[in-house]
């Protein structure tokens, strides 16, 4: 018996190897959009933690003038100290200035150069002393004169640059053009964590940063031979007193290291939300085409009983076979998921977000983890579909389609209400961080994801219960049927209704497409058209003066503070606004933390600097706050109700400068969180908070287009535009997390596209012995082709309504839990009949063949087959 078993396998393999090649088609591409978008995750992860280069490598002591934030171990120090007071003390063998500048570096065609992974661009010194100078000169020379630098090798290759070529750098008050001597390494990397490094000559970083003669933020410190680093640091910490912070070197690299490596974890987490998209469409399609197979078997493995196969060996036949073909799909899955990483790395550098330094990963994780995942869904899929064709009496496998009884149905109605619970479950959850954490970013993002998990459950669960809604539908279609096509339309009626797992199988594949390219295209509009009503609301002025260039998060790059001096004397402008932006960190009144629980870390934000007067001509802020005083800020509603702060309420922030005691003035809100969306200030609290502090934009009231061109003419890479072009630009900045997730979903989308079909001409090859014998008794070709369209139709109908519904579903439970206005379940009226037609477009053209092949089947080989 064994071996009359094994030849029936052989056979049904040889008799079946096109729908075979096909599932483990299907199986491979999943398994690949697994692989990749792991990869891709890991790559991320290892681009922003992975480098372990830092420019403090070879000095033993770093002395900080005044305080430093100890959250943040690349922030600047908030004080000043002279060089010549550390060089003098005991113990120390060499001393050389230091400070940093967050600058924008731009190509001569006037593109920014962007960091890896959400780095800066930081202007430093090149360090003249041998004895602490991290820098390996890999092409060119050291910068010697104003107008040169050298820069670390990443940003060489990522903006295609050389020794001798131009790069404009746009400084906190003015753009200066400089000229390339030399590319570096520190440490044997391209770049350090912190991001691309510009190194001037020191007197032009000192100049820049606006320091006196003989003054530093910091300066690097060499031990003396015999010296140790902890006890230099003793020394110089006790005779400095106050003045300044005094750490050992290591400490610092240490903190820059744990800094990355968090940072690293929480990109790879939003990535991964991402992924997880992509994960679950992959496996979804796995597990649907390989049942689809075992289920179109099912008469031949029901036969193998009948000649006294037992359950047990027809499970292990279709075990070993799902086994032998998720290892397969498993190698090449993983293999093809390095070219897919590599194509998700290019749609997200075109966004600013270049993991690119980061190479391929090879671990565990990004090899094994896909690989098992393939294995794993094959061998359940296989473990239900085996335990179903195990369960079919010889009986009701003689017949040419094996209808679900319904028996079977009351395990399918029980396995669906488990899996809406597990739905609910990530909803409650959701539900739970909504009243319990804070209003932010991080509660948003939490609860979205709570949001997915939920709504992947759903689409699960209405897979399930799709062929319980094949009979109604089939009914509505071959009631549509026999009134344009008669007897053609009652035969498709009998077929869809038949065996509706195999319409719900190709219904659940569209239902998956179709959701995921509703939900994404619902959530876009609605950003989309909020930001730009939002945008029109709150901005008065008819220009804006933005950079050409843009920042590694893609928003407009800063541009210098001489811009808005330039455009004021032009002929008709009657008011002009620069605003700057810092993050600033809360220090007092300090959140309080509940019984048993850590610290919670403070409270960081963004702090806008405008001129007070005329502020109202630029901008129709909510709240109408007061025109603010020098040591005044006013505080956005969102973050007053977080903090439980009051009008009239003294604070302390933590800035560039370091602390700054300020005057809570009132409150307001920016609905467009465009422009002033944390906090405002007057220019002259600003320079109390950060004198280096980025301009973002020059907005400006009257004047023309052509009359402002020709004010900043002379001005390399910034622009005018209108305040429509303006706002559609800001926007692109928070929106950017959405376009990014078109690679994901374009890719998921065509794999769910590509499982419908297989999963459709795995069903027509599955009633190759009926279309034939429905030749036999003279129903011509044309008839049979229109039988296969009409079931496509139901496909076309069934898959498309519950794509929308579980869109609609999503967008509302995401509007109602993050009660943002943001994404509202409101589409145009023109987007369901898009998304309609291209479904219906995409299944009848995925039919097509299908129904044309089974219109040509001779009748000698229908009798012949399964």
């Amino acid at each position: 018996m064994g071996n009359a078993m094994w030849l029936i396998a052989r056979r049904s393999f040889t008799d079946g190897w096109a729908r075979l090649i096909a599932t483990l088609l299907a199986a491979l591409g999943s398994i690949a959009l697994i692989a990749g978008s792991l990869q891709f995750a890991l790559r991320a992860q290892e681009a922003v933690a992975g480098s372990d280069a830092s420019e403090y490598a070879r000095a033993d002591v770093l002395v900080h003038g005044g305080t430093v934030d100890p959250d943040d171990p690349n922030a600047p120090p908030d004080g000043r100290i002279r060089m010549d007071a550390v060089a003098s003390r005991p113990g120390v063998a060499a001393v050389a200035g230091d400070a940093t500048v967050a600058v924008t570096a731009s190509r001569p065609d006037g593109r920014a150069i962007t960091a890896s992974a959400e780095g800066r661009t930081l202007l430093r010194p090149w360090v003249p002393e041998p004895r602490l100078n991290p820098y390996r000169l890999e092409a060119g020379r050291a910068p010697t004169g104003d107008g040169e630098v050298a820069v670390v090798r990443y940003m060489a290759r990522a903006g295609k640059v050389d020794v001798g070529d131009a790069l404009t750098l746009t400084l906190p008050r003015e753009t200066r053009r400089v000229r390339i001597s030399g590319i570096v390494t520190v440490q044997g990397r391209d770049a350090v964590a912190a991001g691309n490094l510009v190194l001037a000559p020191p007197q032009t970083v000192r100049g820049v940063a606006g320091l006196p003669a003989g003054t530093w933020q910091a300066v690097w410190v060499k031990a003396a031979a015999g010296v140790p680093a902890d006890r230099l640091r003793g020394d110089l910490a006790r005779e400095l007193g106050g003045a300044a912070t005094v750490r050992t070197a290591a400490s610092v690299r240490d903190a820059q290291s744990a800094a990355a490596s968090g940072e690293g974890a929480s990109i790879a987490s939003i990535i991964g939300m991402l992924a997880s998209v992509a994960i679950f469409v992959g496996l979804f399609v796995v597990a649907n085409t390989f049942g689809t197979l075992v289920r179109q078997r099912t008469r031949r493995l029901a036969l193998l009983g009948a000649i006294g196969a037992t359950p047990r060996q027809i499970g292990r036949l279709i075990r070993l076979e799902a086994l032998v073909l998720g290892a397969i799909a498993a190698v090449g899955g993983v293999a093809a998921g390095f070219p897919v990483s590599a194509l998700i790395t290019r749609l997200f550098a075109r966004d600013g977000f270049d993991v690119s330094a980061a190479g391929a990963q090879f671990g565990p994780t990004a090899l094994a983890l896909p690989a098992a995942a393939g294995i794993v869904v094959t061998q359940l899929a296989a473990w239900r579909a085996a335990r179903r064709a195990a369960g079919i009496s010889p009986l009701q496998a003689l017949r040419s389609t094996v209808t679900e009884t319904p028996g079977r149905r009351r395990p399918r109605l029980l396995a669906a209400l488990v899996i809406f619970l597990g739905a609910g479950f990530w909803l409650l959850v959701g539900t739970a961080v909504r009243l319990g954490d804070p209003p932010g970013t991080d509660r948003t993002f939490a609860v979205s994801l709570m949001v997915l998990f939920g709504s992947m459950l759903g689409v699960t669960g209405l897979a399930v219960l799709g062929p319980f809604f094949v009979a109604p539908l089939g009914g509505l279609v071959g009631r549509a049927g026999r009134l344009i096509g008669g007897e053609t339309g009652r035969l498709a009626h009998a077929t869809i209704t038949r065996s509706p797992r195999r319409v719900s199988s190709a219904a659940s594949s569209l239902m998956l497409g179709v959701a995921l390219v509703a939900a994404v295209a619902m959530v876009t509009l609605s950003a989309h058209d909020r930001f730009r009503d939002a945008g029109r609301q709150v901005m008065a002025a008819e220009h804006a003066i933005t950079a050409t260039a843009r920042t590694s998060e893609g928003a407009p790059a800063p541009v210098a503070r001489d811009v808005a001096d330039r455009v004021a004397g032009a002929p008709g402008v009657s008011r002009v606004a620069a605003l700057t932006r810092t993050q600033v960190r809360l220090v007092s009144p300090a959140e309080r933390p509940d019984p048993g629980e850590e610290e919670p870390e403070p409270l960081s934000f963004l702090v806008t600097g405008a001129e007070q007067s005329g502020l109202s001509d630029v901008l129709r802020l909510g709240g109408r706050p007061p025109a603010l005083r020098p040591g005044e800020i006013a505080l956005s509603s969102a973050i007053m109700e977080e903090r439980g702060l009051r009008r009239g309420q003294r604070i302390v922030v933590r800035g560039a400068q370091g602390r700054a005691s300020l005057t809570v003035a009132d409150a307001y809100h920016d609905p467009s969180h465009l422009f002033a969306d944390q906090a405002l200030v007057a220019p002259a609290t600003m320079d109390r908070l950060d004198a280096n502090a980025a301009t973002q934009v020059v907005l400006i009231r009257g004047g023309s287009q052509d009359a402002l061109a020709r004010a900043v003419a002379t001005v390399p890479g910034v622009r005018v535009v209108d305040r429509d072009a303006y706002v559609d630009v800001a926007s692109r900045t928070l929106t950017r997390a959405l376009r990014a997730t078109y690679g994901f979903v374009g890719m998921a989308l065509l794999l769910a596209l590509f499982g419908m079909a297989t999963t459709v001409s795995m069903s027509v090859a599955e009633r190759t012995r009926e279309f034939g014998l429905l030749g036999a008794v003279g129903t011509t070709m044309r008839q049979i082709r229109s039988i296969v369209r009409w079931e496509a139709a139901t496909v076309v109908v069934l898959g498309t309504t519950l794509g929308i519904v579980v869109a609609m579903g999503m967008l509302t439970v995401l509007h109602v839990m993050t009660g943002s206005s943001f994404v509202r379940p409101a589409p145009p009226w023109w987007l369901f009949p898009m998304v309609a037609a291209g479904a219906a477009a995409v299944t009848l053209v995925t039919s097509a063949l299908p129904a044309r092949r089974a219109a040509s089947v001779p009748v000698l080989e229908a009798t012949r087959s399964e």
